[in-house]
């Protein structure tokens, strides 16, 4: 089998959205299930579009899901030497020709083709007058008259073009710069691209670039084209379906592995399995398997699994990146291993970074601010004479860990006679000011005895007043 080589072109005229991300992940796990070569290419030639900023956009998006690309990243930009050879190629066999047709001929000549019910496609003026290069003028590919072109694609399967619908397209404007469809063509045959998988808003790209590589004797590359992605409501994915942008799920406290994970399903799938190790993806991965289905993006989904990834995480490692999130809301520094043991007691429950980080907001503060509903219905002052207990038990308590937190509490409601939950929901409440939290006794055993005793003490006073 000849070596898979596969490529991801974005264009950056904004970030990295969902539909390129898994048009760059289905590119990444081909070239690495068939131990190819992966190419980032930057298609840059909308230069009154394209910026600095985008590129960088893009490349850490794709840094942060993990697409490490093997050339590149590669820029259309740079490569106007390359296009220009295989230009003249094209002019030289006759395949393409010089055009001086100024945009108000054209228009005039569309519209009377629409009057007359006639394709308004360019109608061939300047095919036989052989002009030479000059100012205002564009190179035209000679599109066959007559015939069919097949695109035989490994996802939809053939489909067929009769050439007497396309149009002479413009593959060099008047200003020098290639045209999207001739430069992609030039790119992948020098790159000796093998394998071109895209979203199939570009099948009727196809036939226009299968003819330019036949006209330039080139071995055409295998093409899939792939279902787009569509919202719940089955319209095309946009903004009104939430965010659009890989980093902005960074952001919301996303974990990339959840983000590729699910990216993936959204087309492809491997019997009824739905979590997915990198090293499983890369080895299952086929092109047989994508479905012909448009995917159908689900927030719900995303979450699940984004809560299943964020409870393998080691804490450790969770603690790394929730604390600039964490610091982002004004919370002082704390040791990376508090904020691990913090997150412990809280992986369980949250289904994001961000949602985590506003869950630990009472292990983060020196004093907690009460609900008020709360503190009226639950710190009233019956509780005085309990909260008094348990504050001289905890001081004389030798194990501040999570059993002996629990054996004092025991001896403390034993010795009042009352129960467990009827000291523990003021307790949780003067700790966390909230009657929502983890475990109790996980509380304490993260917070400590010093700051446990502190908030006691804080919400005696508050009992007392």
């Amino acid at each position: 089998m000849e070596p898979v080589i596969t490529r991801f072109p974005p264009s950056p005229t904004g970030s990295l959205h969902i539909g390129g991300a898994r048009t760059a992940l289905f590119n990444w796990l081909y070239a690495r299930h068939h131990h190819g070569t992966f190419i980032l290419r930057i298609e840059d030639t909308d230069l009154a579009r394209s910026t600095d900023e985008s590129i960088r956009a893009i490349l850490d998006a794709m840094e942060w899901l993990g697409f490490d690309w093997d050339e590149g990243p590669y820029f259309q930009t740079q490569r106007f030497d390359v296009y220009g050879e295989y230009l003249q190629k094209l002019l030289d066999s006759e395949h393409a020709y010089y055009c001086d047709c100024n945009p108000e001929e054209l228009e005039a000549r569309r519209q009377e083709a629409l009057r007359q019910g006639r394709k308004p496609k360019y109608d061939g003026c300047c095919r036989t007058r052989r002009l030479g290069p000059g100012p205002s003028r564009v190179v035209r590919f000679r599109c066959p008259d007559a015939g069919t072109t097949v695109l035989n694609d490994l996802i939809k399967g053939p489909i067929f073009f009769e050439n007497s619908e396309l149009d002479d397209l413009v593959l060099q404007r008047s200003d020098g710069i290639p045209t999207y469809n001739f430069a992609v063509v030039v790119d992948d045959i020098s790159m000796r691209i093998t394998h071109v998988i895209r979203g199939d808003d570009h099948v009727n790209n196809s036939p226009r670039q299968i003819l330019i590589y036949q006209a330039l004797g080139a071995k055409l590359p295998h093409f899939g084209h792939v279902p787009m992605i569509l919202g719940e409501d089955r319209g095309r994915l946009s903004k009104r379906h939430g965010a659009t942008s890989v980093m902005a799920y960074k952001d919301m406290g996303y974990l990339p592995e959840a983000l590729v994970n699910y990216l993936v399903r959204l087309g492809w799938s491997f019997g009824d399995q739905e979590i997915f190790s990198r090293e499983e993806l890369i080895e299952k991965f086929n092109l047989e398997s994508i479905g012909k289905a448009p995917g159908v993006f689900n927030p719900e989904k995303l979450l699940w699994l984004n809560a299943h990834y964020i409870k393998q995480r080691p804490a450790e490692e969770l603690a790394d990146l929730l604390r600039p999130i964490l610091s982002a809301q004004g919370y002082p520094e704390k040791t990376r291993d508090y904020l691990a043991k913090a997150i412990q007691t809280l992986q369980t429950r949250s289904r994001t970074l961000v949602e985590m980080a506003h869950a630990m907001g009472f292990y983060m503060v020196e004093e907690v601010a009460y609900e008020p509903e709360a503190a009226k219905k639950i710190l009233t002052p019956d509780m005085e004479p309990p909260f008094q207990e348990l504050i001289g038990t905890l001081e004389r308590l030798a194990a501040f860990d999570e059993k002996g937190l629990e054996a004092a509490f025991r001896g403390v409601v034993d010795k009042l006679q009352m129960k467990l939950g009827k000291l523990a929901q003021p307790v949780r409440v003067a700790l966390t000011g909230t009657t929502v939290s983890p475990g109790l006794f996980e509380i304490m055993n993260v917070l400590g005895k010093e700051t446990v005793i502190h908030r006691l003490r804080l919400a005696l006073g508050s009992i007392r007043r």
